[in-house]
């Protein structure tokens, strides 16, 4: 029985880490993961479970990305080879991704247990899979032959990142995907699409973590041995796969757009309204 369990536990690590990266939402796919898996898990510990497996996936992008994010470097200059100077350049980059940081998270605080108790619905979830897979369709579209205003990073101003930021506020509604919102976010704003998809895994560490750091807390510290092996394990396995998915996902978007995954998108939110709506009139 518990072989089974840890089976399950490595499949929904798997379907975290390539969920998180991409924009096409990985609590869609964590509804109908727990739909057709059934773990045997207790429901506050499931809550908890499915939201702190993405520290796996915020070590991913910092380990990818860490000359980029670590503002403390060593000096190659001569006079001064080995002393730690700070690159302004990351700290300013720090401050950007901050700013964009904040609306959501005063946000998601105030709304988190009204949100999980009234919209963290399989119908909620469909729309919004349909609605923003229809949205990035359509600013691919309407994008189409114009050149981004922003190709690099660090020419971001604060008032984009204030944009984004509060773009990525969409993302507490349940099945719109937090860096599906913050991609269109971007693209909307006039970022390149890798710009745009840095960006989104730049966002993603403090907010991540931060909302990982509140589930535990509410949680507490009242594990089983087996829970606390879950835990670790799918965080583990949500490590490995993110390193794939954004090494994937950066080399994808070089030659294409995003309108792949607006398709996917639709298709599985029609997905998910077929099997709840089943599920429902069989009940």
């Amino acid at each position: 029985m518990y072989f089974l369990e840890i089976l399950k536990v490595i499949f929904v690590g798997i379907v975290e880490g390539i969920t998180e990266w991409l924009p096409i939402s990985s609590t869609g796919h964590m509804l109908l993961v727990d739909e057709f898996l059934k773990m045997r898990m207790r429901d506050e510990f499931r809550d908890m479970f499915f939201v702190v497996i993405q520290l796996g996936a915020i070590i991913a992008v910092i380990v990818i990305f860490w000359d980029k994010l670590w503002p403390f470097k060593k000096s190659k200059k001569p006079e001064n080879k080995g002393a730690i100077v700070v690159n302004k350049k990351i700290i300013n980059l720090w401050i950007r991704v901050l700013i964009a940081t904040f609306p959501a998270a005063v946000i998601g605080l105030l709304l988190d247990d009204w949100m999980d108790e009234h919209m963290h619905k399989a119908w909620v979830i469909a729309i919004a899979l349909i609605v923003y897979g229809v949205w990035f369709i359509w600013v691919e579209e309407k994008n189409r032959g114009r050149r981004p205003r922003v190709n690099k990073l660090l020419k971001l101003s604060y008032l984009d990142a204030l944009k984004i930021g509060l773009f990525q506020c969409l993302s507490i509604i349940p099945g719109t995907s937090r860096s599906g919102a913050t991609i269109i976010g971007g693209l909307e704003t006039g970022l390149s699409r890798r710009v745009a998809a840095e960006y989104t895994f730049f966002m993603g560490i403090p907010i991540m973590f931060g909302w990982s750091v509140v589930k535990i807390i509410k949680f507490g510290l009242h594990y089983t041995f087996f829970e606390f092996l879950e835990l670790i394990l799918g965080m583990a396995v949500a490590f490995f796969v993110s390193l794939l998915v954004i090494k994937f996902l950066m080399e994808y978007i070089k030659k294409h757009n995003f309108k792949m995954f607006g398709f996917y998108r639709i298709a599985l939110g029609v997905l998910v309204l077929i099997v709840f709506g089943v599920k429902a009139i069989a009940g």
